[in-house]
């Protein structure tokens, strides 16, 4: 792979370069590995406008023929799969391996979603009328913005653009200034398989300079956000008087529950990969482990021995990679010392790598706290690091009413023999996802997923319900 040193905007199937530059380092190394050239409000006023005179022809496509020409990309993706890893292990400091098993899955994504282009793509209703006519037609929305995670920016790019693209839609990528190249390998792909001029554009820069005036502008129909909640916020503000649609999915403090009777070599196993995939920076990762009174220490043991057996690096053989960038580390390290100052433990980790091998880049141990009050600054707030809380619960109620006490509700799951408990805790804990004997993270392209309270607004990634989003129900009725 031959990585550009200059990276730009994307608009109406070229580079375009913006006049604000930054430089996007690589988080293993802490060093420069290019040049971004960001844009502002002009720049934001181009790709509207491309992209606006580019929707007409795409939305008047066949739906089979969008399809086909989507599933060829999807195919592409296959073929350069090691091209688009080496971008995201260079852009986020993990291992190929990782990155690789990445891109298979959004490779699945798109070879889900444009299966969906040869489906039910309406519906046709009874009607009490004799000689009436009923039907829903699922049509385009228009110009949309796709607002894409650092985090496995891979998938997170392909869960938003398949679906939009497949409903007829035509977009604007707003790249995170960590991953600037992810959305451009995208365009460039869908350029080769024959996609309208237009249809895809991306833009580089801050939330400032190019998401704000974007996600203001009316002739921005939906805007589908995944980060934080307060970006997600300024979104939904933002986009409220003109009532755009709008999906936000904005992170988790997801609960890991350990009875007394699970299978505590199992659950242990299972929490340590949940609590540090990617080094802990997923919406899903697992971030708070509730434990039953009576296999509390037991558990702690086997958990703490898997945890000091972690690998931290960029190599294969690794078990997670480095924080995106040095100020969200910081800022990771300054959470977990605030925590220790109001009288948390800290039992294992809490620090940053700095031996020879690590040193150059944002790599932090894999850190345990315990003595953590629910209420304290921590167990309330997503960290988005390899951080983790161990809670001592007496029974299933109150790690019921523990699970619960969190503004976040995205994912959770409950480890147990007793399937009434896990019925019961399925039916009552409070989230989008809740799974029984599993980790809390992981999705499968054809499983919607989502969260509600600050997790989400309802909305869902990807799955066939994600174009409930991308598209729009219209209803024809017709008197013969």
């Amino acid at each position: 792979m031959v990585y550009s040193k200059k990276i730009t905007h994307w608009i109406n199937d070229r580079e375009v370069r913006g006049k604000h530059s930054f430089s996007k380092v690589n988080p293993a190394t802490g060093e420069a590995i290019s040049t971004v050239y960001g844009g502002d409000g002009k720049d934001v006023e181009r790709a509207i406008i491309t992209t606006e005179k580019a929707f007409p022809l795409w939305a008047g496509t066949p739906v089979v023929k969008r399809a086909e020409m989507l599933r060829e990309a999807a195919l592409m993706m296959r073929a350069k799969k090691d091209e688009l890893a080496a971008i995201i292990a260079l852009e986020c400091g993990k291992s190929k391996k990782d990155a690789l098993s990445e891109v298979g899955a959004a490779i699945e994504c798109g070879l889900f979603i444009t299966g969906l282009g040869r489906g039910v793509w309406g519906e046709i209703l009874p009607s009490a009328v004799l000689n009436r006519r009923i039907e829903l037609r699922r049509v385009p929305i228009g110009v949309g913005a796709l607002i894409t995670p650092f985090n496995n920016p891979g998938a997170g790019v392909a869960w938003k653009l398949f679906p939009a693209l497949l409903s007829g839609n035509a977009v604007i990528i707003k790249s995170h200034r960590d991953v600037p190249s992810v959305a451009i390998w995208y365009a460039k792909l869908f350029k080769e398989v024959g996609l309208p001029p237009g249809v895809i554009s991306v833009l580089q820069g801050t939330g400032r300079e190019i998401g704000d005036p974007l996600v203001a502008d009316a002739r921005v129909r939906f805007v589908s956000f995944t980060g934080s909640v307060k970006t997600g916020q300024t979104i939904l503000k933002a986009t409220a008087d003109r009532l755009a649609k709008v999906s936000i999915e904005a992170g988790g403090k997801n609960p890991f529950v350990v009875c007394d009777d699970a299978d505590l070599e199992r659950a242990a196993t299972l929490a340590v990969q949940g609590s540090f995939v990617d080094a802990g920076q997923r919406c899903a990762a697992t971030s708070r482990i509730i434990v039953f009174d009576a296999v509390y220490e037991k558990f702690k043991k086997l958990f703490l021995a898997k945890v000091q057996k972690l690998k931290v690096g960029t190599a294969d053989t690794d078990d997670y990679g480095a924080i995106v960038n040095e100020g969200r580390l910081k800022e990771i390290l300054k959470e977990v010392e605030g925590a220790r100052r109001r009288g948390a433990k800290v039992i294992t980790g809490g620090e940053r790598f700095t031996d020879e091998a690590h040193r150059r880049g944002f790599f932090m141990a894999p850190t345990v706290l315990e003595n953590v009050k629910p209420t304290d600054e921590i167990s309330r707030a997503e960290i988005f690091g390899p951080v983790v809380i161990l809670y001592r619960v007496k029974d299933f109620e109150r790690a019921v009413a523990l699970a619960n006490d969190s503004d976040f509700k995205l994912t959770g799951a409950i480890h147990t023999r007793d399937m009434h408990c896990a019925e019961e805790f399925v039916r009552r804990y409070e989230a989008g996802v809740v799974r029984v004997n599993g980790s809390t993270h992981g999705s499968e392209p054809h499983v919607p997923f989502g969260g509600v309270g600050l997790s989400g607004n309802g909305w869902r990634e990807p799955g066939k319900q994600s174009l409930d989003f991308y598209s729009e129900w219209k209803q024809v009725s017709v008197d013969i």
